[in-house]
């Protein structure tokens, strides 16, 4: 696989000449790109196409000033170095700052920035990890994150999660990553083996945009599924790439087909948008398929999930295409059956 790292190489494979503003981006947010993610792009409409947009510079980047350089206070809440612990049951262990490619929209540019670049998890730092675990029994859950893990040697791979394993009062290691959306072919057979023995380890996937969805990344998601590895998918609503249903539900529609649950600053749509768009899915999508829309409050305050208000006034509500009220009192809560349809 072909990795860029630079605008001028990456526009260079696109046929396209780079847009001289671009340099003062990437001075500070530098371009990492592969191959395979780079084919997506359709060089004709660059500027509008979604998956450029979600890898390659752009000026607002610079020009949004009121993005904090750590939105969710993560350095605040290291209990030990790399490992964030915001919930009760469960932290995130950062073991890597390698990507296969860089997002624009990421959270975690503070690691990627130049001058800033996150190192591999150190043995004192997994160590440290690992000490604070086994004095922690009331965390149950580990979101191994970074960077993305599975840019790791598959050795390193193993080494950390073994370790993380063998705290005993651990039940559930997810591994959060990007890789089955952006370089799938690394799914291998040696990697699905080794998974697939790890006792209670999810895959989270992070798949943004229907294009994402190739013959080769449904192919990596199928391989994870078939050796038993339960999958979910995060998509972060991202304006002008998929703030819109008709964009996002043949993805969720997808996703689910592949038994990939969804899970769930100028790129921000705005709280109502996403409000919106699960209105729109709710009389048109399965639960199956409808994502849980959850905002990640600043200053570590942590993920709130949201729904839209149906509630028309005293004992009605909406009907789901909204079209008119329907009254509920409470006395029947006990009398009808509740579904999953």
């Amino acid at each position: 696989m072909k990795f860029y790292n630079s605008a001028p190489e990456a526009f260079a494979a696109l046929g396209l000449e780079c847009p001289p503003e671009l340099a003062r981006v990437e001075a500070r947010f530098p371009l990492y790109i592969n191959d395979y993610y780079l084919g997506l792009i359709d060089p004709a409409d660059w500027r509008n196409d979604p998956v450029a947009r979600q890898s390659l510079p752009d000026p607002a980047e610079l020009a949004d000033e009121s993005s904090s350089f750590d939105p969710l206070a993560e350095e605040e809440q290291m209990a030990a170095p790399r490992l964030i612990h915001r919930f009760d049951d469960r932290v995130v262990l950062l073991a890597t700052g390698r990507c296969a490619m860089r997002c624009r929209f990421c959270f975690r540019k503070r690691t990627w920035t130049t001058g800033m670049e996150l190192d591999d998890l150190s043995d004192s730092d997994l160590q440290s990890a690992v000490a604070y675990l086994r004095r922690t029994p009331s965390v149950r859950e580990v979101l191994i994150s970074g960077g993305d893990p599975l840019m790791l040697p598959l050795e390193r791979l193993q080494t950390i999660v073994d370790a993380i394993s063998g705290v005993e009062s651990i039940e559930i290691i997810r591994i959060g990553t990007r890789i089955p959306a952006v370089w799938p072919q690394r799914i291998d057979a040696a990697l699905c083996d080794y998974l697939r023995g790890v006792p209670g380890l999810w895959v989270a996937t992070h798949f943004n945009h229907p294009r994402e969805l190739t013959p080769e990344s449904e192919a990596a998601c199928g391989r994870l599924v078939s050796a038993g590895i339960p999958v979910v998918n995060q998509t972060v609503l991202l304006k002008g790439v998929n703030d819109d249903a008709l964009v996002l539900e043949p993805l969720l529609r997808r996703l689910v087909a592949l038994r990939g649950q969804a899970h769930n600053r100028h790129f921000a749509t705005g709280i109502e948008k996403g409000l919106e768009i699960l209105r729109e899915f709710r009389p048109r999508l399965s639960s199956l398929a409808v994502p849980t829309f959850a905002i990640d409050l600043p200053e570590g305050g942590g993920k709130v999930a949201l729904q839209p208000d149906y509630s028309a006034g005293g004992d009605c509500y909406w009907d789901i295409r909204e079209r008119k009220p329907v009254k509920y009192e409470t006395r029947l809560c006990n009398q009808n059956e509740q579904g999953v349809y």
